[in-house]
């Protein structure tokens, strides 16, 4: 067998070898020790700042703080809006591992509803996660007591007090003042859209309706911040400085609110709506709308049962005052007198023969006055016409004008145009026209359609704030101070209004015409339609009765309301102003399926005016 031969090392070789792979290792070694130097370089020294404030972020936060709301004073200094302090359990979604289990304990040491953890689970679905979110608000003395003993258990969760809107008079001012409610997905998009959103950082609530959603910039305030320094759990240990929110503007009201209380007092259970005006400057005195209801209802969110509660018949959440569409009536009947003697359809002693109704020529239909057998046997001239509502007279004025010079002339009294009430629930009405009646109802405009129109009613309608405006610029000659609600801010700074454009005024070919309505509303108060309600008034009351029919009779026969559903009986309206001589009030009354303006509406108006005069007493005659 044959030995191999042992194979000699090549020691040269394998020394060399190991130099290259130590010297690779070596190079290997001093580039990971050079990178790390370099990034211990830019670590320590280059970027040094920048991970020191990214340090501090995680350890110092910016929290907002809400601003106080803006309270609100009626004209005397009444606290009609104010803030009050109410604890809530409140929840940072992302703080918590297990939300569920959490809230079903939660729920075994206080009482949640289903309906509030279904809302609670609604809203943070639409909100970022770390943004605290109300899981039930009002709590107790008890209810505090127990989840601050708890509150160790259930991380991300807090007891937060907070100031919350709060009305005193509950439903006497709620279509005036509105309320304030959550903010909601819609109302946070338009905010983000006009650049306000971060002002609504800490803010939960809104205004929603009436003053409180029209002023809403004014009386937000501006939101403040707090620099607070948080362990590792997230927990507040000490506040580092802050920043003071601005509180919102605090504002004066033109709202009497013993005049408004007086309005809800007299209105009873009746539909209806009383709107009062100052007619030296056309602040609002008394708004007030009939059903209505309580406002703090809404403002924690308010339930299905309670909303429910509201939808009826009545229709409580309409404002009537701005909303509610009326026949006019002969309340406008001032107005169309005037401009029949623009016209020079009637002079001041023209005589219309009033048989008790009116014809067109060569028309079988007749449209009868409320009398059936007419008025001052026979003779009206246009005092009479006014002080005793003559149908006929108007009858015969309204087919000699037409319907386009009425509508243009009432147009300028603001009939059928948005008044410019600081508040956004307002509709227009209607003041119809040929082009209206064509685009609504494609027919062509009959010479019957203006017949009705001559005594405010037809197509016609009206809101009782437009009614109340059309006798202010009467009683001003002409003159338009527009309607609104705030008078200035509490720290005296006059408010910005939506509508700042002035209206100017109506000139008529000859004033003297308007002496010759108002003299007539003066002797309606006073031997007239409307005498009767203001006997042994201790001030000069004039004005203007109307009733308007909600539903046609027909020809040959009598109104019954007996036999009418309440909704189809007439509607009462009175319009007036005290003293004749030099006006301080100004008030509109309507009051809905009740009857005749003088029998249901003026009483109304003569204990508003009542009251006014007892608050604000005439000035005494110098004695002789």
């Amino acid at each position: 067998m044959l030995k191999t031969r042992p194979t000699i090392r090549d020691h040269s070789a394998e020394a060399n070898l190991f130099a290259r792979r130590a010297f690779v290792g070596f190079v290997f070694v001093v580039i990971l020790i050079g990178i790390l130097f370099h990034n211990i370089y830019t670590l320590q020294i280059k970027e040094h700042q920048t991970y020191k404030t990214r340090s501090n972020e995680n350890r110092i936060k910016v929290l907002p703080v809400a601003p106080n709301r803006g309270l609100i004073y009626d004209r005397n200094g009444v606290l009609l809006a104010e803030n009050r302090p109410v604890y809530n359990l409140e929840v940072v979604p992302e703080q918590v591992e297990d939300l569920d289990a959490a809230l079903a304990e939660v729920s075994q040491l206080i009482e949640l509803t289903e309906s509030q953890i279904t809302e609670f689970k609604k809203e943070i679905r639409n909100k970022r996660r770390f943004k605290s979110q109300v899981l039930k608000g009002r709590l107790n003395e008890q209810e505090v007591a127990i989840m601050s003993v708890n509150q160790h258990k259930f991380p991300g969760f807090s007891i937060e007090a907070r100031l919350s809107r709060y009305y005193p008079y509950g439903d006497t001012l709620t279509h005036a003042l509105g309320y304030v409610s959550k903010l909601n997905k819609k109302e946070l998009e338009e905010l983000e859209a006009e650049g306000r959103a971060t002002n609504y950082r800490a803010t939960y609530d809104i205004g929603k309706l009436g003053i409180e959603k029209f002023y809403e910039q004014h009386l937000h305030g501006i939101v403040g911040s707090r620099r607070v320094e948080v362990n590792n759990r997230g927990r507040i240990i000490r506040t580092l400085s802050m920043e003071t929110p601005t509180p919102g503007r605090d504002l004066v009201l033109t709202l009497d609110i013993g005049l408004q209380q007086i309005a809800q007092h007299a209105l009873g259970d009746n539909r209806g709506a009383v709107v009062a005006l100052d007619p030296k400057d056309g602040g609002i005195l008394a708004l007030y709308s009939n059903p209505s209801y309580d406002p703090n209802l809404f403002v924690h969110g308010i339930s299905s049962k309670d909303y429910k509660a509201l939808l009826n018949p009545d229709l409580p959440l309409i404002n009537r005052t701005t909303q509610g569409r009326y026949a006019p009536a002969s309340t406008v009947k001032p107005h169309l007198a005037i401009l029949a003697l623009e016209e020079e359809i009637v002079e001041e002693d023209t005589i219309i023969y009033d048989p008790g109704f009116f014809e067109i020529p060569g028309v079988d239909h007749r449209w009868r006055d409320w009398q059936a057998w007419g008025h001052a046997k026979g003779k009206v001239d246009v005092y009479t016409a006014i002080e005793l509502s003559c149908d006929t007279y108007f009858y015969t004025t309204a087919y000699k004008l037409g319907i386009t010079k009425i509508s243009d002339f009432m147009s300028q009294f603001g009939f059928g145009e948005l008044s410019g009430i600081d508040i956004y629930e307002e509709t227009s009405a209607i003041m119809p026209t040929t082009q209206w009646k064509r685009e609504r109802f494609k027919e062509s405009w009959w010479p019957g359609d203006t017949i009705s129109v001559g005594i405010g009613q037809g197509y016609w309608t009206a809101t009782p704030v437009q009614i109340a405006n059309a006798l202010n610029i009467l009683v001003n000659k002409g003159k338009n101070y527009q309607p609104h609600l705030v008078q200035v801010s509490k720290q005296g700074e006059i408010i910005e209004r939506l509508y700042t454009e002035e209206k100017p005024p109506i000139e008529l070919n000859n004033p003297y015409h308007w002496d010759i309505a108002l003299t007539a509303m003066h002797n309606a108060v006073l031997e007239g339609t409307a005498s009767t309600p203001f006997k042994g008034a201790d001030y000069d009351p004039a004005g203007k009765t109307g009733t308007a029919q909600v539903v046609s009779i027909a020809q040959g026969e009598k109104y019954d309301a007996k036999k009418l559903k309440e909704k189809h009986r007439d509607n009462g309206i009175y319009v007036g102003f005290a003293p004749f001589s030099d006006p301080r009030i100004v008030v509109a009354v309507v009051v809905e399926n009740q009857g005749g303006g003088s029998t249901v509406a003026a009483p109304i108006a003569r204990q508003l005016m009542d009251y006014y005069f007892s608050a604000y007493p005439l000035p005494k005659e110098p004695e002789s």
